[in-house]
């Protein structure tokens, strides 16, 4: 997936030239003799018909080469006019795109690659860049929604990092949009599922343990007691007694 300025950079169109000729109708005429003489100017005498200076004034009228030349030098002032804003155009677009790119990239991080450019040689015979654009993954983690996650609000945010997001960029982050949401909700389903496997876990652990308590106490009622073993009698007894001296004969004093 692309993302960057994708609206192309059209020149300017040059307007047409245009200059004002000189025509010997702009000329001041010679004032009227009326008010030469209430002025007290003096009068300069007009030369008379077929004099050399007639013939030469006549002749630098009539020359072709000046409504050229005026012509000419108009023309080549509008041109350079319209090249020096061709070329400041031509400047800020570059500046302009430039950071665009930088801004997707900067934000996109490990999921954008480096920007690359569109150029356009302009009058001054330097080349502008005009266009440009980023490639950025937008493909789901495989069995990981939360990682997913993660990485669709990193490519939204970088599809919008720009000042003025392209209509490409939208379409990216709208599409990041809809992936977090689908990654949202299998998260949650995965949740659930990791919910009811931990409670069915703790159900079967806790029937395991009674089974065992039922299992020892059952053990206890079938197992007989035990009596302790019933020793002979001891002789020692009866050998010591036999071993005694012999009473003395006693004498009843009463018979």
């Amino acid at each position: 997936m692309q993302i960057g300025s994708a609206t192309p950079y059209v020149a300017p169109s040059p307007s047409p030239l245009s200059a004002r000729a000189l025509s010997s109708a702009d000329s001041v005429g010679p004032s009227s003799p009326e008010l030469n003489r209430s002025n007290q100017s003096p009068v300069t005498p007009t030369p008379a018909p077929g004099s050399d200076e007639q013939a030469s004034l006549r002749e630098e009228a009539d020359s072709p080469g000046n409504g050229e030349d005026a012509k000419s030098s108009a023309s080549d002032a509008e041109q350079q006019r319209q090249q020096q804003a061709q070329v400041t155009e031509l400047a800020s677009r570059d500046r302009e795109v430039r950071a665009h790119e930088q801004a997707h990239a900067a934000v996109g991080g490990t999921y954008a690659g480096a920007p690359s450019y569109s150029y356009k040689r302009g009058p001054d015979g330097k080349s502008y860049v005009v266009s440009g654009e980023v490639s950025i993954d937008v493909s789901p983690i495989p069995n990981d929604p939360q990682a997913t996650l993660r990485k669709m609000e990193v490519v939204q945010r970088a599809a919008l990092a720009p000042a003025e997001p392209s209509s490409q960029d939208r379409r990216v982050a709208a599409q990041a949009q809809a992936m977090a949401a689908q990654a949202r909700t299998d998260l949650a389903q995965q949740q659930r599922e990791e919910a009811v496997a931990a409670s069915e876990e703790r159900r079967l652990r806790a029937e395991e343990r009674e089974q065992e308590r039922l299992d020892k106490d059952k053990e206890k009622e079938e197992k007989p007691v035990q009596q302790p073993p019933i020793s002979a009698p001891s002789l020692d007894l009866y050998r010591g007694l036999n071993e005694l001296p012999s009473p003395e004969p006693m004498v009843d004093l009463l018979a």
